[in-house]
């Protein structure tokens, strides 16, 4: 057979272009080994002799076959590389070289200590003090003076962020002053930016107005930055003084607001509203508002939305322009082409964006109103308990004119679909300071129980859709809450009987079973007499607060907590009092508690009567509707003597009360010396309820 070099040059084409029929290799040439190849020279005298692969730009045959010999050789050691180097020692040589390239690069000495000085710092409990404060001494005694160069350096800007941690307030102005100039820079670096937000965090107003100017003029650029965004919007939100806030928001109107931001002396601060700014300057109404528009639509697009700074600029667009335009109208759009309704959801969570869409539902068609409803479902129950979100819900009861869509998509969410649901959510919302108004809006209204002067920029917003709703809903007002209260009521109701004790074991509690059994609609008297069956037992006796506890927590009686002698004497009366007629509004139908409740506090009765609770057996005397009054008087006449005791002796309340009198008055005495000390209160004596039964049993 032709050797393995003579094969390989028959491949080649002749002079007149066909092949050598004889250079076709013999199928029994495949099973001969490669080692068995006697090695020749290439150039063995035929017409080929004098072609060579390395000519043509090949490697030379001789080291193919040297390197597939040994490629096929199970005696090697291992796989060979360059100058004869196994796998583990080329790997080597790698790590070498990367560490010279490293080592030539700038502070990379210092880089390499504060990194192993950082390891150290980042385990919390297991480094002393002393060695943790020598530790930041020799950290800062290598970044100081080049905070920025450590800053800029994605894997040493951790060591900065560590250096801020363990500063003095003193240390930590230094490096904010170090890094004066950068933050815009370092706000779109990934790991830079939280370096920004624990300065902000750890630093005080100095380090503050530091950094919040040195993002003016830079607004459009870093809102829509990947990194910078975030940082920027929680700068606006959480850190920024009032006039810093309307400075950066003003940059959404327009590019002259990035130059002209200071206002000169003599001048008010600077402003963000924007009806204002149109006020002054009619004439820059288009541009200014197609510059905004531009802005929030960009950041739209994007899918950037959770903002804070674009919903108050997002606000601030639709307050000023016409109700039913075409301006409107087309923003009212591109809010809810939002795909996902990612928009509409974060809107509902700040103050600005809670604002708008309850403006959008106020001044939308009943089609809009169905679809924003329909984008927030899964998604009421978390807003009920956000301070901005739960007005959206309130927004909505008021203004969706389809009270069957409110029921399902708002009411049914809120409360549960099961009875275990109802009760536990119910019970949970009674008792968050936002949720609570979500059920019981329907129920009360605006009453000072539920908008106290903490929410009268809440009441104002209100007050302002049912303004609008004169001209956008066709259906009255009582008409509406009225189809609400009946949705509201056969859960409410059946949570109150389930649930009796849980619900009345706090303040906002009782006062939900109050209004929800005065204004529900519907049979309620297994909730009325779940509600009297938690008085049953002695007023001194303590219960377990949950049987399935492991250790089950102390209950006080429901006589002993003023909330639950409120919730006994609203229900007793059967109505609310009204302070204009003075006198007490019946419910219609009537609830006839007196009757329901006696039965359960008949046998501990003198005890209510000398309580906390004493005045619950007054309103029994007083009720028309209670058919056992005589056999009450009977009861208090034979224990008249305890009654006279109850009313003349100091109650426990009133003996702290006089405490706390006595204690302020030696604390004036100590602080004001030689002042005249003015009349003393006189605290009351005795158990005011006992006194009014003996009255009317006089009487």
């Amino acid at each position: 057979m032709a050797p393995k070099s003579e094969v390989h040059g028959n491949k080649r084409k002749l002079a007149n272009g066909s092949k050598d029929p004889s250079s076709k290799k013999p199928k029994f040439d495949k099973k001969q080994s490669r080692r068995e190849d006697p090695e020749e020279d290439v150039s063995d005298g035929s017409e080929f002799g004098d072609f060579s692969d390395v000519d043509d730009g090949g490697a030379p045959l001789s080291n193919a076959k040297s390197q597939n010999g040994t490629k096929s050789g199970n005696n090697q050691p291992g796989k060979v590389f360059e100058k004869g180097q196994n796998s583990r020692e080329s790997h080597i040589k790698q790590r070498q070289l990367a560490q010279e390239r490293k080592s030539q690069k700038p502070l990379a000495d210092e880089l390499h200590r504060t990194k192993k000085l950082w390891e150290r710092l980042r385990l919390k409990s297991k480094v002393p003090k002393d060695e943790r404060q020598k530790l930041v001494e020799e950290l800062f005694s290598i970044t100081t003076g080049r905070m920025k160069d450590f800053a800029l350096k994605h894997d040493a800007v951790r060591v900065v962020q560590t250096a801020i941690k363990y500063a003095t307030p003193e240390r930590r102005k230094m490096i904010a002053k170090e890094l004066r100039g950068a933050y815009p820079l370092l706000a779109e670096s990934k790991y830079a930016k939280f370096l920004i937000g624990k300065l902000l965090v750890k630093g005080d107003e100095e380090v503050r107005d530091m950094i919040v100017p040195e993002f003016f003029g830079k607004v459009r650029k870093l809102i829509n930055h990947a990194e910078a965004s975030w940082i920027l919007d929680d700068i606006y939100r959480g850190i920024a003084t009032k006039e810093q806030k309307a400075i950066l928001l003003r940059e959404w109107y327009g590019p002259e607001f990035h130059i002209f931001r200071q206002s000169q002396q003599g001048e008010t601060a600077p402003s963000a509203e924007l009806s204002k700014i149109l006020e002054e300057n009619p004439s820059k109404r288009g541009p200014t508002m197609k510059y905004l528009l531009d802005m929030t639509n960009q950041l739209i697009q994007k899918k950037m939305t959770g903002f804070t700074m674009l919903h108050d600029a997002m606000y601030q667009y639709y307050t000023n322009v016409k109700p039913g335009s075409e301006e409107a109208k087309e923003y009212m759009e591109m809010i809810k082409e939002d795909e996902n309704g990612d928009l509409l959801k974060n809107m509902a969570f700040t103050k600005s964006g809670s604002r708008l869409v309850c403006l959008l539902l106020a001044h939308g068609t009943a089609k809009d109103r169905k679809q924003i409803l329909k984008t927030y479902k899964d998604t009421f129950q978390l807003m009920s308990t956000d301070p901005h979100g739960h007005l959206v819900i309130l927004a909505a009861y008021d203004l969706v004119d389809d009270t069957v869509l409110t029921s399902k998509s708002i009411i049914s969410e809120l409360i549960g679909k099961t009875e275990q649901d109802e009760a536990s959510n119910i019970v949970i919302s009674a008792n968050n300071p936002n949720a609570r108004l979500t059920i019981r809006y329907p129920l009360e209204g605006t009453s000072k129980a539920l908008f106290d002067a903490g929410r009268a920029d809440d009441l104002k917003l209100l007050e302002e859709l049912w303004e609008i709703r004169k001209t956008t809903s066709k259906k009255d007002p009582e008409t509406r809450r009225k189809e609400l209260v009946a949705a509201l009521s056969p859960p409410l109701l059946a949570a109150i009987a389930a649930s009796p004790l849980d619900l009345i074991f706090t303040s906002h509690g009782s006062q939900l079973v109050t209004e929800a059994l005065l204004s529900c609609v519907g049979d309620k008297s297994a909730a009325l007499k779940a509600i009297a069956s938690t008085a049953q037992g002695g007023p001194n006796n303590v219960e377990p607060s949950d049987e399935s506890a492991t250790i089950p927590l102390p209950r006080e009686h429901i006589s002993k907590a003023p909330h639950g002698g409120r919730m006994f004497k609203t229900l007793i009366a059967g109505g609310h009092f009204d302070k204009a007629s003075r006198r007490v509004i019946p419910v219609d139908p009537p609830l006839h508690f007196a009757d329901i409740l006696y039965p359960f506090i008949k046998d501990y009765i003198m005890a209510w009567a000398t309580g906390p609770s004493s005045f619950v057996v007054v309103s029994l005397l007083e009720a028309d509707d209670f058919s056992h009054k005589d056999e009450l008087k009977g009861i208090l006449k034979k224990n008249k003597k305890a009654l006279e005791k109850a009313a003349t002796e100091e109650t426990p309340e009133q003996k702290a009360a006089k405490e706390a009198i006595s204690m302020n008055e030696e604390e004036k005495k100590t602080t004001k010396k030689g002042k005249k000390a003015g009349p003393k209160k006189e605290v009351p004596v005795g158990n005011m309820g006992s006194k009014l039964l003996l009255e009317k049993l006089k009487g």
